[in-house]
């Protein structure tokens, strides 16, 4: 009989990083339940950690690397006939037509590894392409940009204090759906519970009720997109009423009074007709958050992908400075990764945007990428620059980008295409090869992404479950050998690229005055460094030089990797502490509450006041069972009912002769499809909602249970032309559609 043990380790299937107790009989995870020794998480898990087993041994699963063959079908081959092919297209396709020819794709499963953050970048590098894509510009480049322009670094976004706070008013968020989003909270349930508990007060405010509007004390119906305008009703009632109060910010922020002045036309009644909401609970609203103790106001995807999304961004925060409440126990506050240093003293370069543009709609680079939703245009436009080969790492833009049956298409006519990625799914299918990473059992787990969103600072390393395929290739090698490709050089030599990475983060910090190792030798510093793999020596790198860290010696009580390894529960490091001023990159050393480039785009959301309102609307949505496209073959999680469904209120069912359980045709500008009605009042009157990331019945594809029950994929609808100006981040929610009934 197999022996049974127990190991512990990070969930990674979403943002909360909630601890798991793995029952582990053999080489096979039998069972998984919450860790209820975890710092954070104390035995919290939803359904997708639940199902953590299946994950890994999903029989679809691949586990060896396809070529596609004349046959057109892909067929599986050794990794170094896969990597030999890769070699081939991707330098034929260089020496052809140039470096700007390749395009670089990389998705949402990124962030929930460690080879994603530590080897993504050097990847991007080596292809040297300005043809930089990713899923930041389908949901969250706007919090980027707004952080970016108001405190010198696009990655210092505040997170709700929702551990102390006495109100928190949630916008175009659903934690109890997402689990919580640029927002790291295990059990987010939890603690808004905890907030009830203490007397305190949960605000929603979303065009849908949702499971998080269910449970609060307050929601707030609001028309899709007008958050910018709800906002900025709240911020003209800051100042009519004389309720700014910057408090402990006083003399670290410029820009109150040109906020003022722009706020003078967005009275709380002009706005309210705008967006649905009544002048008089603006108003009313506003005196709370100015009259709470402490109050968090946290924006998330339905903020973030809109019209105005940059614009709402800035606006949360520019509510939570004018409060107080920014860098306040108990309102928004930065956390302090283990593995980042902090700056010794405020000030920097600050946050631009625009360094090139793309070829076609001449739209800016942001944070090094391009929107993703010109990635057709610059495939399909033949010209100097055009794309002819695509590398896409742990993505699926084929159904999460806007327009998306038009990329689909477009991939069919690239030169090469390499994807890695452990399934053959709706983009896959269309690559030339496909290299697979090892499950995620069989590699070490920190998260390098979801650590500097944390509402405690804490840091959790998990070792390996199970033992290494002996067949397979962990994703930090695969990465590394296409850095290798990419850069010219021989794939063969995957350890000189692995050193090469390690040798760099040891110099740079030996050569930097601030650093506690200055004026030692990066040699010195190797010969010091743990780890049993290359992701894990760099993590004890980073670790050491972070602001926990030991120094490499200097503090000998300080953070290492092999003290993580001595705490399999994680290790808490304190609740958010003030960081201001010591955040702020901005050349003033100051909040920059009024940038020129957001300040010069409120006259578009001014011109939005007077547009007509009348018409349905689409907006996405999702489930705790699912993590956009990438959830969608674990059997337990595709249980029960079918949630793939057009939402429609009842009024509006009437208005369109829809019956509950029946079909309909939905159409926009781009697209049309046929789903499946669900009448409830849970939508507000003049929108419908589909939920993203399905559409599972694309010829060519391997994802058995997913396939069984495909559902339509919602980005046949959404429009590839409108994006966000300041971010470009598409716009997948307040989408103009008809409907109408399927006869």
């Amino acid at each position: 009989m197999d022996a049974t043990r127990t190991a512990y380790r990070t969930c990674p299937l979403c943002e909360a990083v909630c601890g798991l107790e793995l029952t582990v009989t053999g080489d096979r995870i039998t069972a998984a339940r919450g860790d209820r020794d975890h710092v954070l998480s104390a035995g919290f898990i939803c359904p997708k950690g639940a199902t953590f087993g299946q994950l890994v041994h999903d029989p679809d699963r691949l586990r060896r690397p396809l070529l596609r063959g004349a046959d057109g079908e892909h067929h599986e081959v050794t990794w170094d006939e896969a990597f030999a092919a890769v070699e081939a297209g991707l330098t034929g396709v260089v020496t052809r037509h140039g470096r700007d020819a390749v395009a670089v794709y990389l998705g949402n499963p990124n962030v929930h590894t460690m080879a994603g953050p530590l080897y993504g970048g050097p990847l991007v590098k080596a292809v040297g392409s300005r043809n930089v894509f990713s899923a930041s510009t389908v949901d969250q480049m706007p919090k980027h940009v707004s952080c970016g322009y108001l405190y010198g670094n696009p990655d210092a976004i505040p997170v709700p204090d929702v551990d102390r706070t006495d109100l928190i008013v949630l916008i175009g968020a659903n934690p109890l759906e997402s689990n919580g989003s640029l927002c790291t909270a295990p059990d987010f349930p939890g603690r808004l519970a905890a907030v009830q508990a203490r007397g305190g007060r949960i605000v929603v405010i979303d065009p849908r009720r949702t499971r998080t509007a269910a449970i609060a004390d307050e929601h707030v119906f609001i028309r899709p997109g007008g958050d910018a305008l709800l906002l900025f009703g709240l911020v003209h009632t800051l100042f009519d009423e004389q309720l700014v109060a910057l408090d402990h910010l006083d003399g670290h922020v410029r820009g109150v009074d040109a906020v003022a002045v722009l706020a003078k036309d967005f009275t709380p009644e002009q706005v309210g007709a705008a967006c649905g909401v009544p002048a008089a609970d603006i108003r009313r609203l506003a005196r709370e958050l100015a009259a709470a103790p402490a109050a968090a106001v946290y924006g998330r995807i339905g903020t973030c992908a809109v019209e105005f999304g940059t614009l709402t961004s800035w606006l949360v925060d520019v509510v939570n400075v004018l409060t107080g409440n920014l860098d306040r126990p108990g309102g928004v506050m930065f956390p302090l990764a283990p593995h980042a240093r902090p700056a010794a003293a405020p000030g920097g370069k600050g946050f631009r945007v625009g360094r090139w543009t793309s070829r076609v709609r001449g739209l800016p680079e942001v944070k090094g990428e391009l929107p993703v939703a010109t990635l057709a245009d610059e495939i399909t436009t033949p010209g100097d620059g055009q794309v002819r080969a695509l590398v896409t790492v742990a993505g699926n833009p084929v159904l999460s980008t806007p327009n998306s049956g038009r990329l689909d298409e477009a991939l069919t006519g690239l030169e090469f295409m390499v994807s890695v990625d452990p399934y053959l799914n709706e983009t896959t299918r269309h690559a030339d090869v496909i290299l697979p990473p090892t499950d995620p059992a069989r590699v070490g787990h920190y998260d390098f992404a979801f650590l500097t969103l944390v509402v405690h600072n804490m840091a959790a390393y998990s070792p390996p479950v199970l033992p290494k395929d002996p067949g397979g290739m962990d994703e930090s090698d695969i990465l590394a050998r296409l850095t290798l490709i990419a850069a010219g050089q021989r794939f063969e030599d995957v350890a000189v690229g692995h050193e090469l990475l390690l040798t760099q983060v040891l110099q740079r910090a030996a050569t930097d005055p601030d650093s506690p190792v200055a004026g030692r030798t990066a040699a010195d510093l190797r010969a010091l460094v743990d780890g049993d793999g290359p992701a894990e020596r760099l993590l004890d790198a980073r670790l050491r030089l972070g602001a926990y860290g030991d120094g490499f010696g200097a503090d000998p009580d300080g953070l290492t990797l092999r003290k993580l390894l001595d705490h399999p529960h994680g290790l808490d490091l304190g609740p958010l502490r003030p960081r201001i001023p010591e955040v702020l990159r901005t050349p003033s050393g100051q909040v920059e509450l009024c940038a020129e480039p957001v300040a010069a785009d409120v006259a578009r959301l001014r011109a939005a006041l007077d547009r007509p309102s009348d018409g349905l609307v689409l907006v996405g949505r999702r489930h705790l069972r699912s993590n956009n496209s990438w959830m969608h073959n674990v059997p337990a999680l595709m249980k029960g009912r079918d949630r793939c469904t057009l939402q429609v209120h009842p009024s509006d069912a009437a208005a369109l002769h829809l019956a509950d359980g029946g079909r309909a045709t939905v159409a926009s500008r781009v697209g049309t499809l046929t789903v499946a009605v669900e009448i409830t009042d849970t939508v507000m009157p003049g929108v419908v909602s589909l939920p993203h990331g399905w559409g599972h019945d694309a010829p060519g594809t391997r994802t058995t249970v997913a396939a069984a029950r495909p559902g339509v994929n919602s980005n046949i609808l959404t429009d590839d032309r409108a994006i966000d100006p300041l971010s470009g981040n598409s716009v997948l929610n307040g989408i103009p559609v008809t409907v109408v009934p399927t006869t």
